[in-house]
């Protein structure tokens, strides 16, 4: 009932995971990244704790493939799962089940798994791969390169049922994402999505660098050099002294 790209981006370290649905709230559902790690979503009829599963057992060691058999094993419902994953060494593997509603199905390729269900056929995963190996590192940034690939997929059909939700959840260097953006409910999710993250870039992506970090726990604690971002923006506040 969803489809999604998960992607590993070794220039920056990166992994992320695209998704979009013709459901509430994809992005509490599906898409599950870690440091280091990987990149997972799980789909169909979701199980959440595939996710953390997955990623536990590819920071064991265990390639995305068995890391993911590993995960079903014990899932008496594996017949209706999809999940599909990335990890640090670029490779990609994908489950779905017997019983996931058609077209079901992934295309990979290094570093990048596009998987979907419920789709209105298999040009929606073959056309989200292709978008993002044609629109390289040079010529877009990893996170508008994933949401071309899912503009791609949807351009091609998509979820045959619509969309209502669509999620952007990347992680680079901290155990936490740099980017979570949710658009849960919207009529057309992955434009509101792609605005969300214009203005991430303008509000939120400068603050990244001096923030509290594995590199500077404590980030940017200087009165004076916070109070001056502040006026370079038009704000006239000041801390308690």
């Amino acid at each position: 009932m969803t489809w999604s790209i998960a992607a590993h981006d070794p220039g920056t370290g990166a992994f992320a995971v695209a998704v979009a649905t013709r459901a509430f709230g994809v992005g509490a559902n599906c898409p599950f990244v870690r440091s280091g790690v990987g990149a997972v979503s799980t789909q169909s009829i979701t199980n959440r704790y595939l996710g953390p599963a997955v990623l536990d057992a590819m920071a064991r060691g265990l390639p995305p493939a068995d890391a993911i058999e590993s995960a079903l094993a014990g899932d008496a419902g594996r017949g209706i799962r999809q999940v599909h994953a990335v990890d640090r060494h670029g490779r990609a593997a994908a489950h779905t089940g017997a019983h996931c509603v058609e077209w079901a199905g992934d295309a990979r390729a290094e570093g990048v798994s596009v998987a979907g269900n419920m789709l209105a056929g298999p040009a929606v995963a073959a056309e989200a791969l292709a978008r993002f190996g044609a629109a390289g590192p040079s010529a877009l940034p990893f996170p508008e390169r994933l949401l071309a690939a899912m503009e791609a997929g949807q351009a091609a059909g998509g979820d045959k049922r619509g969309l209502q939700s669509a999620a952007l959840l990347l992680v680079t260097t901290e155990d936490f994402p740099d980017i979570n953006i949710r658009v849960d409910d919207h009529p057309a999710p992955l434009e509101e999505l792609r605005r969300l993250l214009a203005v991430w870039r303008r509000d939120r992506e400068p603050g990244l660098r001096t923030a509290p970090r594995k590199a500077d726990p404590s980030g940017l604690v200087d009165l004076d050099a916070i109070e001056a971002g502040w006026r370079a923006r038009g704000l006239e506040l000041r801390f308690r002294r």
